[in-house]
């Protein structure tokens, strides 16, 4: 299977033989990293990454990948650049192209990365938008694979906020490669219409089951994973947080959640995870509202269930693979 030259913006762009490849690639990749084998597929080549929103696991994983495969990194922060201020998105990309051999792009709009991707005559990768959190998902998928066996006929139930770029990502991804998925929200909080419906429609292909509950003693019955991130996102208002906290406290993963999920099934958070005091914004929000926790408590996040250190790790590996199937046809 050959990706090279392809963007990777979104997995609804792949085929599940396509995002499969790279899982694969991404377990390849871990193999040699970890036996010390260098795996220099791209060397000489040059990366821009750009980030509107910072990240850490994000801008670290691009970074050591790149030099992983012999590139060489360029990181753009908010004011290392002049995208959309100064020079518009296109002539961005048109510039960066002539200089580099990939792109990547973490920030707000997805039409963002779309028109990059446009006017760009190199591959450019979506790190995150609004949206969609594709490389994200890659690397869920093989932390779940490596925990469960296998992907098909698991079953991923996302507690929360289920409208943004995890919730979307993960419908996605789940329904591409036949993963049963539950969202459990207010109804409200709910994936867009439009995109469960083309959901449903790649579901019905893969075999996977999608369900949409707002009740967490019915989402959590025979789950193998239980899925959730934190409640306001970067770039949003903090006075959405109580708004959010009163919708959403009833579906905080806690241990009586995990108990409603099946013995054993596993807790996933893509982070960073407000699950104690010990952040700024944790420590404001939850001394404001009397909370310990907010979307995840301490007792679920540091206990034997939880591999969201595994999924953190495995960004490294699943991004790696994106650049290297995409710039070198590996």
């Amino acid at each position: 299977m050959n990706l090279k030259g392809r963007d990777f913006l979104k997995l609804l762009d792949y085929t599940p033989e396509e995002i499969t490849h790279l899982i694969d690639l991404a377990a390849d990749l871990k193999a040699k990293k970890k036996a010390g084998i260098a795996h220099r597929y791209c060397e000489g080549k040059s990366v821009a990454l750009i980030f509107e929103k910072t990240s850490t696991r994000t801008r670290c994983a691009f970074e050591t990948a790149a030099f992983d495969l012999g590139m060489h990194p360029v990181y753009l922060d908010p004011s290392g650049s002049q995208l959309g201020k100064k020079e518009s998105v296109a002539d961005t990309a048109r510039v960066l192209a002539r200089m580099f051999d990939g792109i990547e792009y973490r920030g707000f709009a997805q039409s963002t990365v779309e028109e990059l991707a446009a006017y760009s005559s190199v591959p450019v990768w979506n790190g995150l938008t609004d949206e969609f959190h594709p490389t994200q998902i890659l690397a869920d998928m093989l932390t779940l694979r490596e925990h469960l066996g296998a992907l098909k006929g698991k079953k991923l139930v996302y507690m929360g906020d289920a409208r943004f770029n995890m919730g979307n990502s993960l419908m996605i991804g789940c329904a591409k490669l036949g993963v049963n998925f539950a969202a459990c929200a207010p109804v409200e909080y709910f994936p867009d219409e439009g995109l469960q419906d083309a959901a449903q429609e790649l579901a019905a292909e893969s075999g996977a089951v999608l369900e949409f509950w707002t009740e967490p003693e019915l989402a959590l019955k025979d789950a193998d994973a239980v899925y959730t991130d934190i409640w306001v996102s970067m770039g949003e208002s903090p006075e959405a947080w109580g708004e959010r906290i009163k919708a959403l406290l009833p579906y905080q993963v806690n241990a009586k959640a995990m108990a409603l999920a099946k013995p054993g099934a596993i807790f996933m958070h893509c982070l960073p995870a407000f699950h104690d005091h010990k952040t700024t914004i944790g420590r404001q929000v939850g001394e404001k509202y009397g909370l310990d926790a907010l979307e995840v408590t301490d007792e679920v996040f540091e206990g034997p269930q939880s591999v969201v250190f595994d999924e953190a790790e495995n960004r490294l590996h699943t991004i790696k693979a994106v650049m290297a199937a995409t710039l070198a046809g590996v």
